[in-house]
């Protein structure tokens, strides 16, 4: 793949004291357009992201999975479509800076899709709580049980080809979003892979692994996601 179009999509809920830094850390010579989703924030999100220069769509229903449908429709508007897109969180745990790693077997090895691999890679302490850890460990056991592919993480950090994502005709709204595009890259028999991304504590307080609520209800989608599409 010579010269593609990189776009890259960031879900955001009342991330105004992080998404200005994910912003200017992406290799701005890189991409085409940032989308940061704005997830019906109730803080400065949005203006903020505006500010650093990022295209912002507003997704008015919550979950993690509307936000980043969200800024998939914008894309399928655009006169071109990207070749690659890229999802990276708004908290600043991520570092957007290794986005060319993150891109590059798509481009040198022409992959599907990349998965950032945050158990391959540093984590700085108290990056992940313990459950976060197992819940990942379980996860992927259970993918490579039932699917037969090999994943470490179901990092947000990823990259897939634009094609081959609109064909995985992605539906989840909320936790789930990121192991129903692994199981159903396995299901398609996509050419996946990892790369090692570091991993640092998140930027304010996480509305998922941040509650028990939150990490059960998480816990709960994932290994149903993981059935469903059995």
């Amino acid at each position: 793949m010579k010269n593609p179009i990189i776009d890259v999509i960031i879900p955001a809920y009342n991330e105004e004291r992080s998404i200005g830094k994910v912003i200017d850390d992406i290799p701005q010579h890189v991409v085409r357009h940032i989308i940061v989703c704005d997830n019906n924030s109730s803080d400065g999100t949005g203006q903020v992201a505006e500010d650093h220069g990022a295209v912002v769509v507003h997704a008015v229903k919550k979950g993690y999975g509307n936000a980043c449908l969200t800024g998939m429709e914008y894309l399928k508007n655009l006169k071109q479509s990207p070749d690659i897109l890229v999802f990276i969180d708004g908290d600043y745990s991520d570092f957007p800076e290794q986005l060319p790693q993150v891109v590059n077997p798509i481009i040198d090895r022409d992959v599907d899709m990349v998965i950032g691999s945050r158990a391959l890679g540093h984590q700085e302490r108290g990056a992940m709580e313990p459950h976060q850890r197992f819940g990942n460990w379980l996860a992927t056991y259970l993918i490579r049980k039932f699917y037969g592919y090999h994943f470490t993480d179901l990092g947000p950090f990823r990259a897939i080809k634009w094609r081959k994502l609109i064909a995985l005709n992605m539906q989840d709204t909320n936790y789930g979003w990121t192991v129903e595009m692994q199981v159903k890259a396995a299901k398609q028999k996509l050419k996946t892979t990892e790369v090692a991304v570091n991993y640092r504590p998140r930027i304010g307080v996480s509305k998922v692994s941040g509650t028990i609520k939150g990490s059960v209800l998480a816990g709960q989608k994932i290994i149903w996601t993981i059935f469903k599409y059995l």
